[in-house]
């Protein structure tokens, strides 16, 4: 994944981005679904260890949205985007951040790594990989961490 990419593939990827973005902050779980493979393979922070198929993930999408109320809004920063052919990966720290329906604001940094694969002229999501540091004193995940 070293080959410079066109402008046109990395440009489709940036879109793929604002496009998941927009459909995020609209809680929109049907546009959220939508750019993923039907063989996603995705590592969340919460159990189970990895979801296996765009079914299985999507029921962690609506468990997901269903903990918030109101707007949410993600953004994306430090962002590497590698292009190759019909592959690309993407590299962030994200930051998610709304109201649960308990009423606590939700303030999130996390990092997460997409690969992408291009079918039919179309970036579909074949890999999520969400995580947060770990105090390895402790055990305890670092949820509190910002850039």
């Amino acid at each position: 994944m070293h080959q410079a990419a066109p402008a046109a593939d990395e440009a489709g990827v940036r879109q793929w981005m604002s496009d998941f973005t927009k459909a995020f902050d609209a809680r929109d779980h049907d546009a959220i679904m939508a750019p993923y493979a039907p063989d996603v393979v995705a590592y969340d922070i919460v159990p189970p260890l990895q979801y296996v198929g765009s079914d299985a993930y999507s029921k962690d999408w609506t468990v997901f949205l269903g903990q918030f109320k109101g707007p949410m809004t993600l953004s994306w920063q430090d962002e590497h985007i590698q292009v190759s052919g019909d592959l690309a990966m993407i590299e962030v720290v994200e930051h998610i951040s709304g109201t649960m329906t308990n009423g606590q604001p939700l303030d999130l940094w996390i990092r997460g790594t997409t690969g992408l694969r291009k079918t039919n002229g179309k970036w579909l999501d074949f890999h999520d990989h969400i995580s947060v540091p770990v105090d390895m004193a402790t055990g305890k995940a670092m949820m509190d961490l910002k850039p």
